[in-house]
């Protein structure tokens, strides 16, 4: 709130009053809408903007800055309904209302930019601009289709580009009007036609720039699914590279203008022709490969290759050579095998008599062997005997015979000092013959 001077303070001065006013004003005003009529146009030369805007009842002086009017894409005139998005204020210097207007537009743009969002979020949500329904171009189209109106300077842009591109390829044009009431339909009936046709591999949609007035045939829902239902892949050039319509969402391809559309539609000539080049070079090179190695496997099947009577003489050759070393090998290995038959023989002869005394040792020592095992056994039992009587002097049991105990706490640890032991501890006293529980009642340190 604005704080008033009190009525026995000093009056205001204007500039205070204005001030005041000024800052009231700006309180109680926030950014809003106005429309109304522009008259009184005046742009001076700092590039500020003023006029007054007005209805039929009243009209409020405005001011649009530098600043703010740079980024307008429309040249306002005197009696064109506009609408300004201001701030309520008061120019101090001569106390005059005033709106600062931080935005224009022209009048209804506002309800038709609401209704594009509108339908751009509804077909987004059911799929339509979905990036996987879009389909691939054609890489060399044969044949290509444009839907626009025939006295279209886009028509013009698009046949020039083809022709500079892809000279000779053919068009087919299914006309329509691209603006006004009714447009829309129209050209949704022009891809209806083209794709019952079925005679061009993709089609190409485009009119030239405009206002959102004149490019709102081409926002329309029934032109969207007309494109999406195309089994023939669009592209859609509409308007300057600043436009975005409802069918660029829609379309296969968006160019950013009906030139660039062309240019996505066929390729260039010359690069077509600069591929080839490379390809033909590239076989050109390949097919000179093998025909080298071609030759050189031919020059080395060749030095393998021997007439057939050479071929059979040095068969038999070796035939012969084969079998000469097939009787040696014969006769050398019967001669071997008989030496060594008569080795075999001599040795088993000679090895008779040391075989046969060698039987006899082994009859002399298991008589020995005999004869020496109940020796053994019994030095065996007299040590098991002492072994046993030294084990039963050390066992803690003959011990316990001589009248000792074990005495054991609880845990089962053994007692050896009378310190380890409490008054009114529970121990167990092993006796040679049973045990007994017992309570300490004192202990005695020796």
């Amino acid at each position: 709130m604005i704080s008033l001077p009190a009525h026995d303070q000093r009056p205001l001065t204007v500039s205070q009053f204005t001030q005041l006013a000024r800052q009231a004003l700006e309180q109680a005003f926030p950014l809003l809408w106005v429309s109304g009529e522009i008259s009184n146009l005046s742009k001076a030369t700092s590039g500020h903007w003023y006029f007054s805007l007005k209805d039929a009842g009243a009209q409020v002086r405005c001011v649009m800055f530098r600043g703010r009017n740079q980024y307008i894409d429309f040249q306002p005139e005197n009696g064109m309904h506009v609408e300004i998005r201001a701030l309520a204020t008061l120019y101090e210097a001569r106390g005059d209302f005033q709106l600062n207007v931080e935005v224009m537009r022209q009048a209804g743009l506002g309800r038709l930019f609401e209704a594009f969002e509108q339908l751009k979020s509804r077909l987004a949500a059911e799929g339509l601009f979905a990036a996987e329904r879009k389909r691939a171009l054609p890489t060399l189209p044969q044949r290509i289709g444009i839907v626009t109106s025939p006295a279209a300077a886009a028509l013009q842009d698009v046949l020039t580009t083809l022709k500079r591109r892809m000279p000779g390829i053919p068009v087919v044009l299914y006309p329509a009007q691209v603006q006004g009431e009714g447009a829309a339909q129209q050209l949704a009936r022009a891809l209806a036609r083209a794709n019952e046709h079925a005679a061009c591999d993709v089609l190409i949609l485009c009119r030239g720039g405009g206002s959102i007035e004149d490019l709102w045939a081409f926002n329309e829902e029934i032109l969207a699914r007309a494109i999406v239902a195309s089994a023939i892949p669009v592209i859609s050039g509409v308007g300057h590279e600043t436009d975005t319509t409802i069918a660029d969402f829609a379309a296969d391809k968006r160019a950013a203008t009906p030139t660039a559309a062309a240019e996505l539609a066929v390729p260039h000539q010359e690069d077509l022709r600069m591929q080839i080049q490379r390809l033909h070079q590239r076989a050109g090179r390949a097919m000179e490969r093998q025909l080298h190695n071609r030759a050189q496997l031919l020059d080395l099947t060749a030095r393998r290759l021997r007439h057939p009577a050479e071929k059979l003489a040095l068969n038999r050759q070796q035939l012969t050579l084969a079998a000469t070393r097939l009787q040696r090998a014969l006769h050398d290995g019967l001669a071997n095998d008989r030496h060594r038959l008569g080795l075999t023989g001599q040795q088993l002869a000679n090895a008779r008599p040391q075989w046969l005394r060698q039987s006899h040792q082994v009859d002399r020592l298991q008589l020995s062997l005999h004869q020496a095992l109940p020796h053994i056994l019994q030095q065996r039992r007299l040590r098991l005997e002492r072994l046993a009587s030294n084990l039963q002097h050390l066992s803690p049991l003959a011990v316990l015979k001589r009248g000792y105990s074990i005495v054991s706490r609880n845990n089962g640890a053994v007692v050896e000092h009378a310190s380890q032991l409490s008054p009114g501890e529970s121990i167990q006293i092993q006796l040679a013959h049973g045990s007994a529980d017992a309570i300490v009642t004192n202990t005695h340190d020796t």
